[in-house]
């Protein structure tokens, strides 16, 4: 049952954020970075980084909240820990890189937040939550 947990939030987390990706944030990116775009995306960086993020929103938000069954936590750890992370990642940009921009900051800490929550509550989903 865990595997297909983890499996639900990492597919979660992939469909969700190319969907973000294609959609929204390349013309944000684009129009804020220009030229420091990669023609495109480093794959390997990108899967592990999936993988690893993945593992950490499984065990740091949708485990406790099978434990706890609820939903809200798996909700409320999963937007904390994006947070978190999206915000130590654009922040630091925004503090040592001249092109990084507000604009950037605020989309990526939301996005952050809201993908993270949303990859979580699947997991805790598939794992049989309610």
């Amino acid at each position: 049952m865990m595997f297909y947990a983890f499996a639900a939030t990492l597919l979660t987390f992939l469909v969700v954020d190319a969907l973000w990706i294609g959609v929204v944030a390349r013309k944000i990116y684009t129009s804020e970075l220009g030229d420091w775009m990669r023609s495109s995306p480093g794959f390997v960086a990108a899967g592990l980084f999936y993988v690893i993020f993945t593992a950490g929103i499984f065990y740091l938000a949708v485990y406790p909240a099978i434990g706890a069954s609820s939903p809200g936590l798996a909700l409320l750890n999963g937007a904390v820990i994006g947070g978190l992370a999206y915000g130590t990642f654009t922040v630091t940009n925004y503090a040592i890189l001249q092109r990084w921009t507000l604009k950037l900051v605020i989309s990526d800490i939301l996005w952050g937040v809201t993908i993270s929550a949303i990859s979580a509550l699947a997991g805790y989903l598939v794992a049989g939550g309610a």
